[in-house]
């Protein structure tokens, strides 16, 4: 990936639309095509993404009470190389759906979106965001970079009746008892802990992992530097290769993705996965019957004094572009309706989503993700680092994550391999 410099000029500088032709058949580049009175709405949603009915029913109801049009486009995991190739063109939608990772990072910076801080207030909407969000989405220069709206809980999900058939009695809480519990289920033919290894799901547990050691400045120093070498990070890395060579991970981990652990899990050929919210709604309900969430175990000496989870706030905001400034008024509209407490119950509801917004509502249906919700005081939270993490390094510690899983790969060698991510970054 390009340095911020590079892609400041590639984002923000014009006159290079040739450079649009490699993905001129995608549909954010006739955004700007459209009817002025058209609000073009960028998203995730609309196929298979964990609540893209609910957001299809929601924009049909915003049509029918406002009588704008909305067309809404939509991309999967090349949103944000399809949305910069359409700012090139000056042919962006006027709002875009996506989560703070990435290529994303750069965008307020290099004037591919705008700061919406202003916006937030003059509409009132302050109050319904709650202010760790706020935080999450702010940039270091105070600007707003979208407005928050999906979160997620990160916990790891229990098996508890295949647990038991292993003869494992109780959650394990410590490393040692993670390792014996894996032993046991081995025998019964089942996989321990299912892992996309070759993904971005491993590398967020193996930072989960590396993270048992350090504390919260420690670990944003770690994964905004890549300077793995201090004690805590070391102990981290020991650990996380303690578990792998004692068999706590799935067989070829290194080769498995989001799709595969998740299957693995929900038909029970594996007893625990790291799950996020979007994960946990997915698992049958013959299956979530026998399931409990809790925290990673943790080692002697850990920074925490409880099993650690992910959380995040970030994973989907509403970000406007410059050419959605010329039509505010109506992305005014969108976001009174989107931030509207009944269209936000619909997503927890209906979709079993975390909201990164104040709402009373519980996901009664997705007893997983409301038991995720309900954890509290009983985990403690490590970070993640995909705020911290260079834009340049983050498909490289893909690469990283998949070589670390690897059985033989030594502690000294999964250090370089996360250090040498950060090479040119």
């Amino acid at each position: 990936m390009p340095s911020t410099m590079s892609r400041r000029g590639f984002l923000a500088a014009g006159g290079a639309l040739a450079a649009t032709s490699a993905l001129s058949g995608c549909s954010a580049l006739a955004a700007a095509d459209d009817d002025p009175d058209t609000l073009v709405v960028h998203s995730q949603l609309g196929t298979t993404a964990p609540g893209s009915p609910t957001y299809l029913s929601a924009l049909d109801r915003f049509r029918e009470e406002t009588g704008l049009k909305v067309r809404n486009l939509v991309n999967g995991d090349d949103l944000a190389q399809v949305y910069e190739t359409s700012r090139l063109a000056r042919k962006e939608p006027d709002v875009v759906m996506v989560n703070l990772y990435d290529k994303t990072l750069a965008w307020t910076d290099v004037g591919a979106t705008v700061d919406v801080k202003g916006h937030l207030d003059d509409w009132g909407l302050r109050e319904r965001v709650l202010p760790v969000a706020l935080d999450a989405w702010t940039d270091g220069k105070g600007r707003l970079r979208a407005f928050p709206y999906f979160a997620t809980n990160w916990p790891v999900a229990y098996n508890r009746a295949l647990l038991d058939r292993a003869g494992v009695g109780e959650i394990p809480a410590t490393g040692d008892q993670l390792i014996a519990a894996a032993r046991k289920l081995r025998k019964k033919g089942l996989a321990p802990v299912t892992v996309g290894g070759n993904d971005w799901t491993g590398q967020k547990l193996l930072a989960q992992i590396i993270q048992t050691f350090l504390t919260e400045d420690e670990a944003r120093h770690v994964y905004a530097t890549g300077d793995f070498g201090g004690r805590g990070a070391r102990q981290g890395i020991d650990y996380f290769v303690e578990l792998r060579d004692a068999g706590v991970f799935a067989d070829k981990a290194q080769g498995l993705t989001s799709d595969s652990m998740t299957t693995q899990f929900n038909t029970q050929a594996a007893a625990m996965q790291s799950a996020m919210s979007s994960a946990l709604a997915k698992v049958p309900e013959p299956v979530a019957r026998h399931t409990d969430v809790g925290g990673w175990p943790l080692a002697p000496g850990a920074a925490h004094d409880r099993p650690t989870i992910l959380r995040t706030y970030t994973l989907i905001g509403f970000w406007v572009s410059p050419n959605g400034t010329k039509k505010i008024d109506a992305v005014e509209k969108f976001l009174r309706f989107m931030y509207r407490p009944d269209t936000v119950s619909r997503f927890i509801k209906e979709a079993g989503r975390d909201m990164a917004l104040r709402s009373d509502t519980v996901s009664s249906d997705f007893p997983l993700v409301a038991a995720a919700q309900r954890l509290g005081g009983e985990v403690g939270q490590v970070l993640l680092p995909d705020l911290f993490v260079p834009p340049a390094a983050t498909q490289p510690l893909i690469t990283a994550t998949s070589t670390s899983f690897t059985r033989g790969t030594s502690a000294a060698q999964v250090r370089s391999v996360l250090e040498a991510a950060y090479r040119g970054a």
